[in-house]
Order: structure tokens, then C-alpha cells, then sequence
């Protein structure tokens, strides 16, 4: 399951954190949020960031 998932902390900082993502995708998925926030000021890029994407391929079948 993919979540996203975002900290508020009491001193104003806020940090987002991304779940079932793999490779970029995650980073896809969250910089509309980053861009709402403002400026981001360090990333720390978790294991599921360094797994391959895999692609799904759409198989289409004719029947005659």
C-alpha cells in the first residue's frame, strides 16, 4: 500500500514521508506537497528509493 504521510512538528517544521514507493516515484508522488510547503531543506532517501522500479507491461489480446 502506498501512503504519504506528513509531520508537523511543534517548532514548525514539517517532514514528509513516503511509504510503497519505490525508485523515484516516491518523489513523483510527493513534490506537489514539497512545492506547498516551501524550501526543502534536507532529504533522506530510504531503501525502497534504491529498489528497481519494476514495470508493468499492458498485454493486449485479440480473439477471432
Amino acid at each position: 500500500m502506498k501512503t504519504i504521510n506528513i509531520i508537523f512538528s511543534t517548532d514548525g517544521q514539517s517532514r514528509i514521508e513516503t511509504r510503497g514507493f519505490t525508485g523515484s516515484r516516491c518523489k513523483d508522488a510527493s513534490r506537489f506537497l514539497e512545492a506547498a510547503l516551501g524550501k526543502v531543506s534536507s532529504e533522506l532517501l530510504t531503501s525502497e528509493y534504491h529498489q528497481a522500479v519494476q514495470h508493468q507491461s499492458n498485454q493486449l489480446t485479440q480473439e477471432n
